[in-house]
């Protein structure tokens, strides 16, 4: 039933460039349940057995299967109101946030759609699964978040949602580096 809806977003992401063969992850919440990505699963190409089933709050038998990231996962579930989350790894946004404490688009979309995007961690050594309260608390106030020097997590009632946030902050990230690229003044736009 969600394996579709998984393999859909993962073959973009991939496709796209927002995630390499075995990174990033992709969950959904159904209540007290979660269903994610197997740990080291490549998002190109899922099939059922990617999709490990596991409590919100508690293990089971199926959760040392799970992604490394579950714990951020759950974090966010229990202190959002988020039922999907992607994580990805776009390489313009990493870039920008190994310089950057925040990430400020200047494309209209970008701008309007996401607003200033935190870089959270900043210049600390961030290990998967870390920062899980951090990324959960600064959810509560907007979508999607930057890790410093990893990859962004985005929530969405529906994982078309958290995705499409997603491919809309690489867009912007990649806009700042093309202009930063040509030494542009970065546009103010009103």
């Amino acid at each position: 039933m969600f394996l579709s809806q998984f393999q859909s977003v993962g073959r973009d992401l991939f496709n796209r460039g927002l995630v390499s063969s075995s990174s990033g992850n992709l969950s959904i919440r159904m209540g007290e349940h979660l269903i994610i990505t197997r740990r080291g699963s490549m998002l190109n190409s899922l099939s059922e057995h990617d999709l490990i089933e596991t409590g919100v709050t508690r293990n089971n038998r199926a959760t040392p299967l799970a992604s490394v990231e579950l714990p951020v996962h759950r974090t966010i579930y229990q202190k959002t109101q988020a039922l999907a989350i992607v994580h990805a790894h776009p390489p313009h946004a990493v870039a920008l946030s190994l310089t950057e404490r925040e990430i400020v688009p200047t494309n209209f979309e970008g701008k309007y759609y996401l607003g200033r995007i935190p870089v959270l961690g900043f210049n600390e050594e961030i290990k998967a699964g870390g920062l899980a309260d951090v990324i959960a608390e600064a959810l509560t106030q907007r979508k999607i978040v930057m890790v410093y020097g990893h990859g962004c997590f985005a929530i969405g009632q529906l994982m078309e949602e958290a995705y499409n946030l997603t491919t809309a902050f690489e867009e912007a990230c990649h806009v700042l580096c093309l202009l930063k690229s040509m030494q542009a003044a970065i546009p103010v736009i009103k």
